[in-house]
């Protein structure tokens, strides 16, 4: 293992792994996991690269704010660079992008403006330049930045030719987005060896390569309107409704040999296939990148050495149809794994070993005492419900006591909540003697209680069903605390995942 002094020194040095069972015979496909960046995709790379260049040409200032338009792992990758060097950033992201992204970009520190999906690529990119102007901030301007291809030049491409020292690839395989990962490795494997051949694949619904057909652009060289072939497809980061400069450039230069179009589906199948046959986990782009290289590898000579781009992890992708169909619950094969052994069933209770003895005569227990309820944690716990209207006696990391703290916050609801494992909490034993407090009022030894205008709800599915019924509602009007009217909840939608209805068994 080696050290490094942070987390940006990580950045590069990706494997490239053969693949054993869906490559066709006598042809080697190898595939360059760029998921084993530091935050999971070949933009690290990129993102570090495009910073640093702004910081030596004294374009970016210290603590100036940075902006760009990302589909999401340009985004992440610059939320990584940006969190560790102290500059804050802001993305703007086309609506239609997954979720998790989204939550990726927010946890690591970035603030994300989200931009209409119908208007693509190009609303994002010119929210982006609006949000620049006006504030003053560095635009990272990754579809035409040089920085974004001649890092894969100087990293990327050597890499792989390293790999492969002494041996002939007979192809390299891309995907494009902004087209740096393409020209910048494609310029430094053609250096290398001018017969590499440099595939690139693009959705087959959206063939603004394949077409022939310019990018409109204005005087400064933007685009100007989306391209004509685009379509909306579904690779995402691959081909926005515009051919970049950077892409651009890959053709002008004469680097691309081939162009294979790609199907949503085929992509899907190769991801999902990648994951089940080969151990690798990866997201719909690289599904789509290794079915180009497939179909280059299906017709290349025997002995042929084939090098694909996956650029990315699988996990950006839980909420897009690439996991469509992949259950929570068990299905019916797994269902009779269950039920094929009797212990741990969640459908019927364990059975009981028969006794290999009579069992020993045990003198009778004792009624259990009372505890002792302490006159100062019954003060605090009459003064806490009489203080507020709304009080949750709970524990901090309980996950029925996050879900009714979700429900109060869905319904913005001030509330005080009594956490009684806190650190504040442990001193003089004050948290379990209120629990006892709390077991003598209520009966229930069960944590969270709840509290609403001095009368005791009871627990977490107890003020869901408050909610329904409505007696919530009127508790809290007796309070003073009013609720949208028309405020629909189903508060079901907080509880821990695992409480959800099974399958039926």
């Amino acid at each position: 293992m080696s050290r490094h002094d942070n987390i940006l020194q990580t950045i590069g040095n990706t494997p490239l792994v053969r693949l054993n069972r869906l490559a066709p015979a006598g042809v080697e496909v190898y595939v360059k996991l760029e998921s084993f960046n530091p935050l999971g995709s070949v933009k690290d790379r990129m993102a570090l690269a495009v910073i640093e260049d702004a910081e030596r040409r004294g374009l970016l200032r210290p603590g100036q704010t940075v902006i760009e338009a990302t589909s999401g792992n340009t985004g992440i990758g610059l939320a990584m660079v940006c969190a560790q060097k102290g500059y804050p950033l802001v993305l703007t992201m086309a609506e239609s992008f997954s979720v998790e992204r989204r939550k990726l970009l927010r946890f690591l520190g970035a603030r994300v403006v989200l931009t209409p999906a119908g208007e693509k690529g190009s609303g994002m990119l010119n929210k982006a330049m609006e949000l620049a102007e006006k504030n003053g901030w560095f635009l990272c301007r990754q579809f035409d930045n040089e920085a974004n291809a001649e890092v894969h030049t100087r990293t990327t491409a050597r890499e792989i030719l390293a790999d492969f020292a002494g041996e002939r690839i007979h192809a390299f395989v891309s995907g494009f987005g902004t087209g740096g990962t393409l020209l910048g490795t494609a310029r430094g494997l053609k250096a290398a060896d001018a017969q590499i051949r440099i595939v690139v694949a693009e959705p087959d619904n959206a063939p603004l390569l394949a077409s022939g057909i310019a990018q409109q652009r204005d005087a400064s060289g933007k685009p100007s309107a989306s391209h004509p072939m685009f379509r909306p497809h579904l690779m995402q980061g691959w081909s926005p409704d515009f051919i970049s400069s950077l892409t651009e450039k890959a053709l002008t230069e004469g680097l691309v040999d081939e162009i294979v179009p790609v199907n949503g589906n085929e992509a899907m199948r190769l991801a999902r296939e990648l994951a089940t046959k080969e151990g690798i986990f990866v997201g719909t782009s690289s599904g789509a990148t290794l079915a180009a290289a497939l179909a280059v590898a299906r017709r290349a000579p025997d002995g042929s050495r084939i090098v694909c781009m996956l650029p990315d992890t699988g996990e950006r992708y839980l909420s897009t149809p690439l996991f469509e169909g992949i259950g929570v619950d068990m299905n019916d094969e797994e269902l009779a794994l269950s039920r094929s052994t009797p212990g741990n069933r969640f459908d019927a209770p364990a059975p009981q070993p028969a006794a290999a003895v009579p069992a020993p005569v045990v003198a009778p227990r004792p009624e259990p005492v009372a505890p002792v309820v302490d006159a100062g944690a019954e003060s605090y716990v009459a003064q806490v419900i009489a203080d507020n209207a709304v009080v949750m006696f709970s524990l901090e990391w309980c996950e029925f006591c996050w879900a009714v703290r979700k429900l109060l916050a869905r319904m913005d609801i001030a509330f005080e909540s009594v956490d009684l494992d806190s650190v504040a909490l442990q001193q003089r034993d004050l948290g379990t003697q209120i629990r006892a407090v709390l077991k003598a009022r209520t009966g229930s030894p069960t944590i969270p209680q709840i509290w609403i205008a001095g009368t005791h709800v009871g627990g977490a599915t107890d003020l869901f069903e408050a909610v329904r019924d409505g007696r919530m509602q009127r508790l809290l009007a007796q309070a003073g605390v009013t609720v949208a009217p028309d405020l629909d909840i189903d508060p079901t939608q907080f509880l821990p995942k695992w409480l959800h209805p099974r399958k039926a068994a």
